[in-house]
């Protein structure tokens, strides 16, 4: 059984540091955002992308939970026969997605906030800015396909 809580561990560590992430990560553009809407209500369609961009870490947590949920079988009959070691090979298996959503979206949110900076004064670039955004978040989409091929070989 405690393999089995063990196992749980990890997909709450998937979930909450993705989610964390994600939560900082979106709360520095929105912030930017805001200031800048307050001047030109116009600008939204070209900032919206900029601000929810950083919000994939924490689906991509949820993700991975949702993997280490259904191995565990919690979704029909539970598998409670996990062991110690199994439990943390779980937990271990999340952290390339946690961790990676973690640091990932705190920063691809800084980006996105110095994009929404940049849209204010040149609306015509914010693509650019979203293409820098994008090179943050291949790190997270590594994280997540790294956890998922792990929890895949897991039994």
């Amino acid at each position: 059984m405690a393999g089995f809580w063990i196992a749980m561990a990890g997909a709450a560590v998937a979930a909450l540091f993705g989610g964390i992430g994600s939560s900082i990560g979106v709360g520095l553009p929105g912030r930017a955002a805001a200031g800048v809407l307050s001047e030109d209500p116009n600008k939204f369609g070209k900032l919206f992308l900029l601000v929810a961009l950083p919000g994939t870490q924490g689906f991509y947590g949820f993700i991975a939970a949702l993997f280490i949920i259904i191995k565990l079988g919690l979704l029909g009959t539970p598998n409670f026969d996990i062991t110690v070691w199994q439990g943390v090979q779980f937990l271990v298996a999340s952290i390339p997605v946690g961790f990676g959503g973690l640091v990932s979206g705190i920063h691809q949110g800084k980006v996105c906030a110095a994009g929404v900076d940049m849209t204010a004064k040149k609306p015509e670039a914010s693509m650019k800015a979203v293409i820098y955004a994008a090179m943050v978040e291949t790190y997270a989409i590594l994280g997540l396909l790294t956890t998922i091929f792990l929890i895949l070989k897991l039994g």
